[in-house]
């Protein structure tokens, strides 16, 4: 293993060393979305992870360059679209990936919503309706706490996973059954 260059303890790895290593972490594959009607916004994220159970609240890492940042805050509100094998081109279409922006990017999938009106995938493996309760500074992104209001689970399909910029299906038995290049964003 190739060990970063150490700097002072005044400073901080290089973004590009970070970034490099965080890319060997795998994570699940979520669209994040907020907003309604033509306010609709969304983006891929793999930095999402429960927080509690009692109360209910997971966190999601945003970028605060990224459109749904500025939609999360002005809603209050967001859902975490958990995805399957089926999402890989949805999850390919948030992240950027075909030049589409905006609402636009709903206009693939089946979009309905639960409690808080933030969009909610149809076939999402598991989605999170959530209220924003608090947003920490994290640097380059935001940490959005939100508290979960009602979630939905859907059938049971292999897992969409990200690492080294290839998604990968993940069975429950723990096989992977293919990989895809990609060049999603990544959020480390």
């Amino acid at each position: 293993m190739a060990a970063a260059r150490r700097k002072t303890r005044d400073s901080f790895v290089e973004p590009a060393a970070f970034r490099s290593a965080m890319r060997e972490l795998a994570a699940g594959v979520t669209i994040v979305t907020s907003g309604v009607g033509l306010h609709r916004r969304g983006l891929t994220a793999t930095a999402v992870c429960s927080l509690s159970v009692e109360p209910p609240t997971l966190l999601a890492c945003i970028n605060r360059e990224a459109e749904c940042h500025r939609v999360i805050l002005e809603h209050g509100m967001f859902c975490v679209n958990v995805l399957g094998a089926a999402g890989e081109a949805l999850a390919a279409r948030f992240a950027g990936r075909d030049g589409v922006r905006g609402a636009e990017r709903f206009l693939h999938g089946d979009w309905g919503t639960l409690t808080t009106g933030a969009p909610v995938l149809g076939n999402a493996v598991a989605a999170f309706d959530c209220s924003l309760l608090e947003v920490l500074d994290g640097g380059t992104h935001s940490i959005c706490i939100g508290r979960v209001e009602a979630v939905a689970v859907g059938a049971s399909q292999p897992a969409l996973v990200y690492r080294a910029g290839l998604f990968a299906h993940v069975h429950p038995a723990g096989a992977v059954a293919s990989r895809t290049e990609s060049k999603a964003q990544e959020t480390p």
